[in-house]
């Protein structure tokens, strides 16, 4: 798994691997895929290894990945790389009543189907009728009911304030064709192997290999897209992804590759752009009365190991120097600053502050044994913190923080074990110290990141499966009732007012931890295609695994004239 880490790559190893790889790909090799002759085609790796399976059901959570943005599309797209108002795309307006139960939304005139079939209000409320009825499709916990009154017009009647469901509802929900899913059997394991949608793409062809999309001749966007065909792609590794980037054979990927700007500048054909987006973090499993076990339960712990790691030096050693700085509040520093009331806690500190630590320690009763490990009650201060075998950034984080935990007592053991052990452990709250990053929510709302990690309503005890997200078993009345606050208005000033209280709260208990906000590399090959996102125009999130952004970036690029 390479799609939401970097990781360090040996590009010339495989380079012969790779090409070989792709030759497969290039079309007529009864592969399934073809070539399109006069037309530009474009690869992309996405981070698929193996075989790959055939899904394109937009409603299922395991749908390949351009299935969302590229051949189905929401009603609206939030740009999660800046904090823009979303951009109507199904959609043409919306509005909420005053108490927020009723939700009302004008739909895009002069859309077809990929089929040739009009798009209207009808489809959107069978969308979301069909969520609500379907409770393994229903993972945002959706309770509307709707009804299209004419051709552009859908309401969505909710039995409570709902105002933080927009972005889920708006931004995060594939609209699908009532005249062709009407007829579907099983809407949860239908592959939907010939999709209708409403996309810039459609698919053309699939292998266990790789898959083709095709231009939509039925896109509603005049002129667009400009690309003929985009080739979707499966390879063994991310080393051989790497060589067949510097081959010229891969147009666009995300990974982080060693001396990328010495790559860059030997490669004209290639550019690249860094958007940080996910905070690399240390989960901890805080609440003993919830069953974790370790002195990691002890507030004072988790606020001496924040202070005694020093970020700049863990940049340098495992991040390239591409990473950016945290912020305890677990927001984006530069993208959420207007949501962080207390400056101070803005950025998390970039050094080690050794004397602060220890006097942290010292007064929770912590003391130095003869082996420079600080123990309590019998207790010493060690803790496991876990990482995925393979995961070299996060191998290289923890052997480093390792050595600065020492610095003030605090023993830490690496362990890297399988992802599925990694994953289990999480989940279930049988671990100590776990390495993760806190990834990105429906919209740039502060609502998204906290609810999951931080909200009592998911929080469950310790060998339960914490399938919403708070890992560390985080419990605080005060920061559930001002999350209760901030989700039954849409005055985003009562909001800040609330998320300032959380902020105070989660910042002084720490239960998770931030390090940086990993780099997020993406490159590209510009010989066949330009208009790519930019360090200055982030149009979209660039990650050639983010599903939404594929649709934005692949309708915005244009072919090079030979």
């Amino acid at each position: 798994m390479f799609l939401h880490r970097t990781r360090t790559l040996t590009v010339a190893a495989a380079a012969a691997a790779s090409v070989a790889l792709l030759a497969g790909c290039s079309g007529g090799a009864g592969d399934g895929t073809t070539t399109t002759g006069d037309g530009t085609s474009i690869t992309v790796f996405n981070g698929s290894t193996g075989t790959i399976t055939e899904n394109f059901n937009p409603l299922s959570t395991t749908a390949l990945q351009p299935t969302l943005g590229v051949i189905f599309q929401p009603l609206y797209w939030y740009n999660l790389a800046s904090d823009a108002e979303p951009t109507p795309l199904l959609a043409t307006g919306h509005e909420w009543n005053e108490d927020g139960t009723v939700l009302t939304i004008t739909t895009r005139e002069g859309v077809s189907w990929s089929d040739g079939q009009p798009f209207t209000a009808a489809d959107v409320a069978f969308t979301f009728n069909l969520i609500k009825d379907t409770p393994a499709l229903n993972t945002s916990g959706l309770a509307a009911t709707a009804e299209a009154t004419d051709d552009t017009t859908v309401t969505l009647t909710f039995p409570e304030t709902s105002f933080m469901q927009e972005p889920a509802v708006l931004g995060n929900q594939a609209i699908v064709p009532e005249h062709v899913w009407t007829d579907v059997a099983d809407p949860v394991t239908e592959i939907n192997s010939d999709p209708v949608g409403t996309g810039p793409f459609t698919v053309k062809s699939f292998s266990a290999q790789s898959y083709v999309l095709e231009k939509n001749p039925e896109y509603w966007e005049e002129g667009l897209p400009k690309v003929d065909e985009v080739r979707y792609i499966a390879l063994d590794t991310a080393d051989a992804a790497s060589a067949a980037l510097t081959a010229g054979d891969v147009d666009w990927m995300s990974s982080f590759l060693p001396g990328l700007e010495d790559l860059i500048e030997t490669n004209p054909d290639l550019s690249y752009v860094n958007t940080p987006a996910l905070t690399a973090s240390i989960f901890t499993c805080s609440n003993a009365e919830l069953g974790c076990e370790g002195p990691q339960t002890d507030k004072a712990v988790r606020q001496a190991l924040y202070h005694a790691i020093d970020r700049t030096q863990l940049n340098n050693l495992a991040g390239g120097g591409f990473a950016e700085t945290a912020s305890p509040t677990l927001l984006l520093p530069e993208r959420d600053d207007r949501w962080i009331t207390d400056k101070d806690l803005l950025t998390a500190p970039e050094t080690a502050d050794v004397d602060t630590a220890n006097q942290i320690l010292d007064d929770a009763g912590w003391t130095t044994g003869d082996d420079g490990v600080r123990t309590k009650d019998g207790q010493r201060l060690s803790m496991t913190i876990q990482t995925v075998t393979g995961w070299s950034d996060f191998i290289s984080l923890n052997d480093a923080m390792k050595q600065q935990a020492a610095e003030v007592g605090i023993e830490l053991v690496p362990s890297q074990v399988a992802w599925n052990e990694w994953n289990q452990a999480q989940t279930s709250g049988t671990f100590q110290l776990s390495l993760d990053s806190i990834g990105l929510g429906a919209s740039s709302n502060p609502y998204f990141t906290y609810f999951g990690k931080y909200d009592s309503a998911n929080t469950v005890k310790v060998g339960e499966t914490a399938s919403a997200g708070n890992f560390a078993r985080f419990s605080n009345p005060d920061v559930d009732a001002a999350l209760a606050t901030a989700r039954a208005t849409d005055d985003e000033a009562v909001q800040t007012q609330e998320y300032a209280k959380v902020q105070e709260i989660i910042a002084d208990e720490l239960p998770y931890i931030p390090i940086y906000v990993n780099s997020m590399l993406t490159e590209f090959n510009t010989s066949r295609a330009t208009g790519w996102p930019t360090d200055d125009d982030k149009y979209a999130m660039p990650a050639s695994w983010k599903a939404w952004d594929n649709g934005i970036v692949l309708k915005s690029i244009t072919p090079v004239e030979n």
